[in-house]
């Protein structure tokens, strides 16, 4: 019975879809900008926001919480360093999904997930 799962799935395996969306972040922080599919930006936006809430924050244990759900320490550097000083007075509302056509191949909807400025 499928009583009490939530969440979308993604066509993929629990630890297929940590690792989809650790990489996603990990590449929206660094870039502050990526071109994916809207199913996987809608699950990425509260993922980034609150690793984005935590950076503002620099304290160690902040920092471990992020090298734990961050795959590299460039992507936690960055964070601590640039991003949670530039969103400091911000109340929340970091990322901004952006929709675009179809994708060519196979259809799917298209979006830009990106960092307010």
């Amino acid at each position: 019975m499928k009583h009490l799962k939530k969440g979308k799935t993604l066509g993929r395996s629990r630890d297929q879809r940590r690792l989809l969306l650790k990489n996603l972040a990990e590449s929206l922080i660094l870039y502050e900008k990526i071109e994916t599919t809207e199913a996987k930006a809608k699950l990425l936006r509260p993922l980034v926001e609150k690793m984005i809430t935590r950076a503002k924050t620099d304290t160690l244990h902040n920092r471990r919480i992020l090298l734990s759900r961050l795959p590299t320490e460039n992507s936690v550097k960055k964070l601590l360093e640039v991003l949670g000083p530039r969103y400091k007075e911000r109340p929340g509302g970091y990322v901004r999904i952006v929709k675009k056509g179809p994708r060519k191949g196979d259809g799917a909807k298209m979006v830009i997930i990106e960092l307010v400025k």
